[in-house]
């Protein structure tokens, strides 16, 4: 596949390639391997969707590239010979803070929230965030989606436990799965929930879930680029 593709894509903390190559990454310029592109083995990465990147993220550092070359395309990302690097580098923690809130509060009605958690996922107080993460985290156990409902809501109040802001792309990554499972109704939600939902039923209604949450996120993406005076 010889094409360019747009695509998102989250760099490691120090802004550098992984693996042992070192170089920096810089707005404007290119990277390129000389060998064959593979997924998860050779190649410059991204993903077309905001939603899948978030899950590979390793840190909060987003990039807008442009993937070309010889591509191999996965379904939720892709690689390539050649990456470069149109716009981003900013540290989208804030984004990611309010998207898990957001997220938790597309399927906060599906189980008895405590009053403080509900307060803090509706206006990111910092001063109530522990208390809010240690209320839902000591809420009791229920049946059905209540269970990823309760998860989600953690997941979103997580950066109280001293999350440091690389960390906070994961937590937001693990608020929006354990949402989407939530939203999909899905009563025996696990580590292995993508199998499963396919396996019962539930494929749809996920995908559903996930895609409504990628069209949310990248709006506050693209929005917050903007404010930075970083277009994508």
């Amino acid at each position: 596949m010889n094409k360019k593709i747009k695509a998102w894509y989250f760099s490691a903390p120090d802004k550098k390639l992984g693996y042992g190559d070192g170089r920096d990454i810089i707005i404007g310029e290119t990277h390129t391997i000389s060998n064959r592109p593979m997924c998860c083995s050779c190649g410059l990465h991204g993903s077309i969707r905001l939603c899948d990147a978030l899950y590979y993220a390793k840190s909060p550092y987003l990039y807008r590239v442009e993937i070309f070359g010889k591509i191999n395309q996965k379904t939720d990302k892709l690689c390539g010979q050649s990456r470069k690097y149109l716009s981003g580098g900013i540290d989208i923690t804030s984004v990611l803070m309010e998207f898990s809130r957001w997220c938790a509060l597309q399927v906060v009605h599906l189980w008895d929230c405590p009053p403080l958690v509900l307060k803090y996922l509706k206006t990111g107080n910092k001063r109530t965030r522990a208390a809010a993460a240690r209320a839902a985290a000591n809420s009791a156990a229920a049946a059905t989606a209540d269970a990823a409902a309760r998860a989600a809501a953690r997941a979103a109040g997580a950066a109280a436990a001293n999350l440091t802001a690389d960390d906070y792309a994961a937590a937001a990554a693990r608020t929006a799965a354990h949402a989407a499972a939530a939203a999909a109704d899905y009563a025996d939600y696990a580590a292995d929930y993508a199998a499963n939902l396919t396996a019962d039923g539930f494929a749809d209604e996920y995908a559903a879930a996930l895609e409504k949450q990628n069209r949310k996120l990248t709006q506050m993406v693209m929005k917050y680029f903007k404010e930075q005076g970083n277009e994508t």
